[in-house]
């Protein structure tokens, strides 16, 4: 029931309310997918049965929301799936904390003999006892009982704050969740983000992965496993004989489900062991060249039978008797006992044998192959391990690419972004190890971890299958299974598949006299959670702690090992980058622990000289100006002494309240370098997709939170590069760091239009720096001014981290009993590093005398004119020369807004050159630039600007004039535009049109043909 005014009411309510207390309290549920308020986020109402993950129930609550939310005065109710009288009522104590969860549990089921784990440590406990398979629960800002009638719930009902209807309740929101299973059948709901449409059929799913987590951060690991089988009881009549193929049907469930069946098949593969409790049998003689034009209904099918398992070996020709099920989505025969298995003859049974095909692109395909042997034909490329090292899963995509983010490539929202998530969708596939195992679990971590113990699985890497595979679906992804459960002590030989090394022990050439690289450091924080009081920890199987995880300010090492492991790692990758100016990202903010702001950023650059046996390299000292509200992270810049200095002090944009981190800027000059070898170096690192509320909540299109917030990041970040250019006196500009936004996404192009080229999907884009729920894209970049492209020979993204497993971080060390930790250059962070070469102009002659190098941060020698790339000013051709005679050879719109950016046509002749462009009456430099291959250049004209009719001239670098035009200068609209940005092509700004006084945000999204 989305309502967009309803929702920027509420969001403009709930921003008010925030200033007036430090703990909001939202009153009325309304549709939410803005993630404004408190949902329930989780529910497991099967604790303590037959097979229970948990011995308690619970309901785990979430707070999108930036500030923490008080429970006092809320209450949790339940009501059975039939009635229709008064809600049962618990009343809630607590505070579910900022970007947070709250846990409440509940009496299992079982009383002293309940099933499962414990839960994490509860922030709350209910009195209520909901079922396990059907009902409604509320969550409601008040403690006064629900009286709702049956049927949906309207959008607005007072004191209904969330619900949930499952199973077969009366009583919903927009439909009913359906639950799968009695209470013997493990599994709970959960809602996908925080995301409320208010339709409990879309917003929750079923999932056998649970992690309650309570406001301190601290989840559960029970180890998801398929239910015990249940007792088909006494059949009505004798079962029916049918073969597999009729088992299965033709469409996605089988038209026996509830039917006592007989069958004929061969086991194909056993797993006995490792939770899935089962085996796949398939009709004899079946399989090999399948043709799906006519193959519509599949030969094989999954036994679900924990009693029966361990009784069946590979090759075994069986006559199975039991009921038929589909369990989330896979045809399962339920086989009971023993007693319904029967062992054949096997003299003249023809074993089946694989399929041998390419990865069918539809479900409806798959679906005819589904539990059948196959031997995987074509290639197949790794696209995410991220789960390998708890789950012993890898995610492939068929064919030589990987799997790709669609705003990376496409414009949110466009129909071509639509055509790679299909495309996506069409290519991937899950390689398992035949187990349901959590190797993060404190029971399972004495199991070496899958596929990574033999060797590294890399995101990239081609995926050779050597033995056949059985296509299973399960978790609602398509996967391949071994056909015997795997685990790290597997031999290598004796797995199903094996993968290409596609690591690089240093990044490419990339050419040029100078080297420029962006490395985020994953919270690099010298200041470990040791040393400050009340910091929560992730621990190794043996309870030392790793990381921090809450509780204080530090985000990153425990303790001095654990820093020490973090930092050899980075030393490393930096060092062996080669690059003589580097943006760090994610580096801890020392100010905020009462230390010089420096503290950090001094204590890796001395790691780093450490390393090198010498003092290679400084850092780029804090301005005396600086922000007024830091983050605990920051930016800094550093540099190799013998190659490079800073020209001055560097500078922080304060003058914007957009910024978390705020951007650093400093120029360099290389070593005995004149003034016109000068370059500026921008590092940011724009807010991340996490979390918003009102205009900055996900927008559905691709472009994650927060994205009205990086969009005007964006436009300030080009208003601040134009200031620093003229500050520093060079229009070589690099923008450099972690924009947290993909190539085609609304940040880009803001940047893109203000004139600025981003280097790696301009010189390669098959290159990515970031793996996210298995697609690849870059969220770091580095963009040039046309005058640092001109001098750009080269980029590279080296692969060292984003394509690894998070298993090989220092936070790993030690969770499994196979440490994947190594002290290399593989996992230093999440982040690729991206580097670049350029070479400075050799055909810029300094004026004689022009520019001595200065000693680091003194700034000295002469200062040139903003965009000239040498000491000497051009020169503004006097008015009276602008005739009639000389008028032409340049072209400009006819009009342009005070403020906006504008196109200035030279010719293509130019192209490479440095033009100087005016405005009259009086002559007003709008800028210094180098021609683009299109014989343009892009200047702004001055806010300040006078409205009526002008003059345009431009004039070479020798100070000839190349031509004029007229140009007739508006006033600004009442819109807000893009400091230094022209939205040409159709483009439609995001702009954002803030109402003074109100918090409330109207946003208008781009739309155009290109993409992220």
């Amino acid at each position: 029931m989305p309502n967009l005014l309803r929702r920027t009411v509420l969001c403009a309510t709930v921003a008010a309310t925030i200033v007036a207390a430090p703990l909001v309290s939202v009153t009325t549920a309304v549709a939410n997918p803005a993630g404004t308020g408190l949902v329930i986020s989780e529910a497991y109402l099967k604790g303590g049965s037959a097979n229970a993950f948990y011995k308690e129930k619970f309901v785990e609550i979430a707070n999108p929301t930036a500030t923490p939310v008080s429970l006092a005065g809320w209450s949790l109710q339940y009501r059975s799936a039939t009635a229709t009288g008064n809600f049962s009522v618990s009343a809630l104590e607590g505070t579910v904390p900022a970007n947070g969860t709250f846990l409440v549990s509940m009496a299992g089921n079982g009383g002293a003999t309940a099933v499962g784990a414990a839960l994490p440590a509860a922030d709350d406990t209910a009195s209520i006892n909901p079922s396990g398979t059907t009902g409604t629960l509320a969550l409601s800002d008040g403690t006064r009982a629900l009286a709702l009638p049956a049927g949906p719930v309207a959008n607005g009902t007072p004191g209904v704050v969330d619900l949930l209807g499952y199973g077969a309740s009366n009583t919903f929101e927009g439909t009913v969740r359906t639950v799968p299973g009695a209470n013997n059948v493990p599994n709970g709901l959960t809602r996908t983000g925080t995301t409320d449409t208010d339709v409990n059929g879309t917003d929750f799913s079923v999932t056998e992965a649970l992690t309650p987590t309570n406001a301190a951060g601290e989840t559960g690991g029970a180890t998801p496993a398929d239910p015990e089988p249940t007792d088909p009881g006494t059949p009505a009549g004798p079962a029916e004989a049918v073969t597999i193929a009729q088992l299965q049907g033709t469409g996605s469930a089988s038209p026996y489900v509830g039917t006592r069946v007989v069958t004929d098949g061969v086991v194909t593969a056993v797993y006995a062991t490792g939770g899935l409790n089962g085996y796949t049998v398939q009709t004899a003689g079946t399989g090999g060249a399948v043709d799906l034009a006519t193959h519509t209904a599949s030969d094989a099918v999954f036994v679900f039978s924990a009693a029966t398992a361990g009784s069946v070996a590979i090759g075994d020709a069986v006559r199975l008797t039991g009921t038929v099920a589909e369990y989330d989505g896979l045809t399962e025969l339920e086989v009971a006992s023993t007693a319904d298995v029967e062992k054949l003859p096997g003299a003249g049974v023809v074993q089946p044998v694989p399929a041998t095909l390419t990865l069918p692109r539809t479900d409806a395909q798959r679906e005819s192959l589904e539990s059948m042997l196959v031997a995987p034909q074509g290639d197949y490329t790794v696209a995410d391990n991220y789960t390998t090292n708890q789950y012993g899963e890898i995610a492939l995509a068929a064919g030589t690419e990987r799997l790709v983010q669609p705003t990376e490539v496409a414009r949110p929202g466009s129909a071509e972004a639509a055509e790679v998530a299909a495309d996506n969708a069409a290519r991937k596939v899950v390689l398992d190890d035949g187990a349901s195992t959590n190797f993060l679990s404190a029971a399972n971590q004495s199991i070496p971890v899958s596929w990574l113990t033999q060797g590294p699985v890399t995101v990239g890497a081609a995926a050779t299958f050597t033995q056949p595979v059985v296509l299973d679906y399960r978790n609602d992804t398509w996967k391949f299974q071994p056909t015997t459960p795997i685990t790290g002590a597997t031999p290598a030989a004796d797995l199903p598949a094996s993968f290409s090394d596609v690591r690089t022990a240093a990044p490419e050439d990339v050419g040029g006299g100078l080297r420029l690289a962006g490395f985020n450091v994953l919270n690099y924080f010298p200041t470990t959670g040791d040393q400050l009081t009340g910091c929560k920890y992730y621990v190794d199987r043996a309870g030392n702690p790793l990381t921090v995880n809450s509780g204080c300010n530090a985000r990153g090492a425990a303790n001095a090992d654990d820093l020490e492991r973090q930092q050899v790692k980075i030393v490393k990758a930096i060092n062996a980058l080669g690059a003589d100016v580097v943006s760090l990202e994610e580096i801890e903010n020392s100010a905020a622990f009462g230390q010089d702001r420096d503290a950090a950023v001094a204590t890796l650059v001395a790691a780093l000289n450490r390393a090198t046996g010498q003092d290679t390299w400084a850092y780029a000292k804090s301005p005396a100006k600086l922000a007024a509200n830091e983050d605990v992270i920051r930016l800094a810049l550093i540099y190799k002494k013998d190659r490079v200095a800073p020209t001055g002090e560097s500078t922080i944009l304060t003058d914007s309240d957009v910024f978390q981190r705020q951007p650093v800027a400093d120029a360099f000059r290389p070593v005995g370098g004149t003034a016109a070898d000068d370059f500026l170096v921008i590092a940011n690192h724009f807010k991340s997709k996490g979390s918003g509320i009102g205009e900055n909540a996900d927008q559905g299109d691709g472009q994650g939170a927060s994205n009205a917030d990086r969009v005007r990041q964006a436009t300030a970040l080009a208003t601040f590069s134009t200031s620093m250019q003229q500050q520093y006196g060079t229009d070589r500009v690099f923008l450099i760091g972690d924009f947290n936004a993909y190539s085609e996404e609304d940040p880009m192009v803001v940047l893109r239009d203000a004139g600025y080229t981003d280097l790696a999907p301009a010189e390669d884009s098959s290159e990515y720096s970031y793996v996210f729920s298995g697609l690849s894209g870059s969220l770091d970049h580095v963009l040039a001014s046309p005058a640092a492209l001109a001098a750009v020979t080269g980029v590279d993204i080296w692969n060292i981290n984003s394509t690894e497993s998070v298993g090989l971080e220092y936070s790993r060390h030690n969770v499994n009993v196979s440490d994947l930790y190594r002290d290399d250059v593989y996992r230093a962070s999440d982040h690729d590093p991206i580097l670049v070469g350029f070479d400075l102009a050799a055909d810029e002659t300094p004026t004689p005398g022009d520019g001595e190098m200065p000693a680091p941060g003194t700034g000295t020698g002469t200062t040139p004119a903003p965009g000239t790339g040498v000491g000497q000013a051009p020169a503004a051709p006097s008015a009276s020369s602008l005739t009639g005679a000389n008028r032409g050879g340049v072209t400009a719109p006819a009009s342009a807004r005070a403020g906006e950016t504008i196109t200035v046509g030279v010719g293509s002749a130019l192209a490479g050159q440095r033009v100087s462009v005016w405005l009259y009456s009086d002559p007003v430099l709008l800028g210094t630039a180098v021609v683009a291959a299109d014989g343009t250049v892009r200047v702004t004209i001055p806010p300040s600007t006078t409205t009526g009719q002008h003059r345009l001239a431009v004039t070479a670098a020798d100070g000839s004039l190349v031509g004029w035009t007229d140009i007739r200068i508006d006033p600004a609209t009442g819109e807000l535009a893009f400091t230094g940005a022209e939205l040409t092509g159709g483009l439609v700004a995001a702009l954002l049109l803030l109402t003074a006084g109100t918090g409330l945000v109207v946003a208008r999204r781009r739309r155009a043909a290109r993409t992220d």
